[in-house]
């Protein structure tokens, strides 16, 4: 029989121990600011029944939904003629019961109906874990890909948002993005531009278009627009909403005078107003804040702000993203419907740009801080009280088991980056000082273990 070649499905990957240092780095700064901003974390099940997720993403979303088989015999209580039909849509509900999960915001609005009794309103959570979508792998595109996520529900206040800029802002300059912009619109104000021009009924068609300036320009927006439509005195209106100059304080003034006949675009201009006046009083770090009328992601669900996350630094899509939605939980319960703002990090573009800009920090490719060395079993028994002292003084400590020759342990430390060096031979057990190695700089101390405990804690 011949061998099978190993291998991981497209758009999933392997991550070696280098890379999940680097990939907990990141989780840890994003949560320890969550933390910071009162948001509590939470899990749910890598599968969820598939009437859970069905139906909220759209036919399209749908489509990238891995199915899970049912256990056993799954093609028992299949009907037949639909097995002779061949149609998959109908077989697959029959097959599959479970699935695994698109994102983390269905899965949360479960949760929350679920454990409605047990939670305190507002209830703010956040939320680490991978998500799976049958999309076509491409740079900064997986299959397999972990979503970092904050929500907050219960709430209708509009602090939530600025506080999510402050979030984005604080966690990507801790991580050592320096030129990154929180681009920021609003449902209401969107639906305001297409009130102004009678075209109410085809917001969607309109957002989609516009939210396209930046890859098709102004020409390619129009053509489409007339395609779907529109005329051309339509797209005179839009015009000058499309292309707004300015700062964000010009910007909003120009379009509270295109939208003066709009009561819903007014009131989205009120709030993005409300949102940088927070700002003003709690000044960013890096971000640049800025009012983008293009932006129009996740239409069908977001009722209020949206936000979109880009790196300046590295050509690479959004690295964050979301924004106001009224009726979380209204897809599971109809008689409590709560409103919630949330945003996501993707985790896995952030890798990609660190990695590029080099901005992991030094030593975060290794964990192991101390090698211990030794020439025989007597060495290894005596390094014993030593591995514990310094583990037991929170060092990560390895001991190199005996019978390798000092040639090869000293490889080990290198091909692990691991710092420091301990080595005890005949001498060393004799006198109790210990040659403790810098592996960097080559230099070299004879040291008690307390006087190397001390060093390793100064550093």
């Amino acid at each position: 029989m011949a061998s099978i070649k190993p291998s991981v499905p497209k758009g999933t990957r392997d991550f070696s121990p280098a890379e999940m240092v680097k990939r907990n780095y990141i989780f840890d700064t994003i949560k320890s600011v969550f933390r910071k901003y009162g948001y509590q974390q939470i899990e749910t099940p890598t599968m969820e029944n598939s009437s859970t997720l069905m139906g909220k993403y759209g036919e399209e979303g749908d489509k990238l939904i891995f199915k899970v088989l049912n256990s056993g015999d799954y093609l028992a209580k299949v009907d037949e003629q639909k097995l002779i039909e061949r149609n998959s849509n109908s077989v697959a509900s029959a097959i599959s019961e479970k699935a695994l999960r698109y994102d983390l915001t269905v899965p949360f609005a479960r949760y929350v109906v679920q454990h409605q009794n047990e939670i305190t309103f507002p209830f703010k959570r956040f939320q680490v874990q991978p998500v799976w979508r049958a999309d076509r792998p491409q740079r900064g595109r997986y299959r397999e890909f972990y979503q970092c996520d904050a929500d907050v529900v219960g709430s209708d206040s509009l602090l939530n948002e600025a506080e999510f800029i402050m979030i984005y802002d604080e966690a990507l300059t801790q991580l050592g993005l320096k030129d990154f912009s929180i681009k920021i619109n609003n449902r209401k104000i969107l639906s305001g531009i297409a009130q102004v021009i009678d075209k109410s009924d085809n917001i969607i068609d309109l957002t989609v278009a516009i939210d396209k300036l930046d890859k098709i320009g102004l020409d390619g927006v129009t053509k489409e627009l007339l395609e779907k439509g529109f005329t051309d005195a339509d797209i005179d209106k839009l015009k000058p909403v499309i292309l707004l100059e300015g700062n964000n304080t010009e910007k909003l003034a120009s379009l509270r005078e295109a939208l003066a006949q709009s009561e819903i675009g007014l009131k989205g201009c009120d709030e993005i107003e409300t949102v940088f006046g927070y700002i003003e009083r709690c000044p960013l770090q890096t971000a640049k804040l800025e009012l983008d009328i293009t932006l129009a992601r996740g239409l069908n669900y977001y009722t209020g702000a949206i936000f979109e996350v880009k790196t300046n630094e590295v050509n690479m899509g959004s690295i964050g993203g979301g924004g106001r939605y009224d009726d979380l939980t209204g897809m599971f319960d109809s008689k409590q419907r709560l409103t919630g703002a949330g945003i996501s990090f993707g985790a896995d573009r952030i890798y990609d740009v660190l990695e590029e800009l080099n901005l992991f920090p030094a030593g975060s490719n290794q964990t192991t801080q101390v090698l211990i060395c030794n020439f025989d079993k007597e060495g290894e028994l005596y390094s014993l009280p030593l591995l514990q002292q310094l583990r037991r003084n929170n060092i990560n400590t390895e001991l190199y088991s005996a019978g390798a020759k000092i040639k090869k342990q000293m490889e080990y430390a290198n091909n692990k980056n691991i710092p420091y060096v301990v080595v005890i031979g005949g001498d060393e057990m004799q006198t109790g000082l210990l040659t403790f190695k810098d592996m960097a700089s080559g230099i070299q101390e004879k040291l008690t273990a307390d006087e190397i405990v001390a060093k390793l804690n100064r550093d």
